[in-house]
């Protein structure tokens, strides 16, 4: 079981949301603030959270859920974005990489 702990205190915003609209779909960039501007490496595997992709609104776990609602491909990049797609089942846990402790999962509608 993927052990991913957080704490919400009520509807605080501490995620960031991004959207891009492109032809009929919308791709979402989602992560956790603390972790824009940062670089990970892994083995083979870097993932850099470009502040120039994923900064967008700072939003509430429920905001979080909407957007995804209407989202055909997402990027989701961080502890408490990870779980909250996760319990509402935009993901599965098997699809989640995680590049230096970083968990990471992308998500596409078809």
């Amino acid at each position: 079981m993927l052990n991913l702990i957080y704490l919400i205190v009520g509807e605080e915003k501490r995620i960031y949301i991004k959207e891009y609209n492109y032809g009929s779909g919308l791709l979402v960039a989602i992560c956790d603030t603390e972790l824009v501007g940062l670089r990970f490496e892994e083995g083979g595997l870097s993932l850099t959270i470009s502040e120039v992709f994923y900064k967008g609104e700072v939003a509430t776990e429920s905001e979080v859920v909407q957007s995804l609602k209407h989202a055909t491909i997402a990027n989701l990049v961080g502890k408490r974005t990870i779980q909250c797609a996760l319990d509402n089942h935009f993901i599965e846990e098997v699809n989640i990489l995680f590049v230096d402790g970083v968990p990471h999962a992308q998500m596409v509608k078809i």
